[in-house]
């Protein structure tokens, strides 16, 4: 399984759009085998689910996210996981055990970073 953080340096970004990056973890039986850091390519409307699909990830993590990008993920058959706050590393941890529910924080601010419904 891979999993991917929307990431401002070692935490969870509150809104994915804006991140810094993507932290991606490869995950075999529970545990953390692989992680790896990917420069967030830029927001454009649609194109950073199309992106994270093509690294093959599974599962995106993120503090906030709109709607049309959460529609995206899924129609691309990768989970949302929003709501997530703190390290990065400790949320995919939580996600593996099973801890780490979504609590659907859609942003509906586009504008300036940090608007996001919680």
């Amino acid at each position: 399984m891979i999993i991917a953080v929307a990431s401002d340096g070692k935490s969870v970004s509150a809104h994915f759009g804006h991140c810094e990056g993507f932290n991606i973890y490869q995950v075999e039986e529970k545990q953390i085998v692989k992680q790896e850091f990917k420069e967030n390519p830029g927001h454009k409307p649609g194109f950073l689910p199309v992106f994270l699909k093509g690294l093959n990830v599974d599962a995106i993590i993120a503090g906030g996210m709109g709607e049309t990008a959460q529609q995206l993920f899924n129609g691309n058959n990768i989970e949302v996981i929003t709501g997530a706050r703190g390290l990065s590393e400790e949320a995919v941890k939580q996600y593996i055990k099973g801890e780490l529910k979504s609590t659907g924080s859609i942003c509906n601010e586009h504008q300036h970073e940090g608007h996001c419904n919680e």
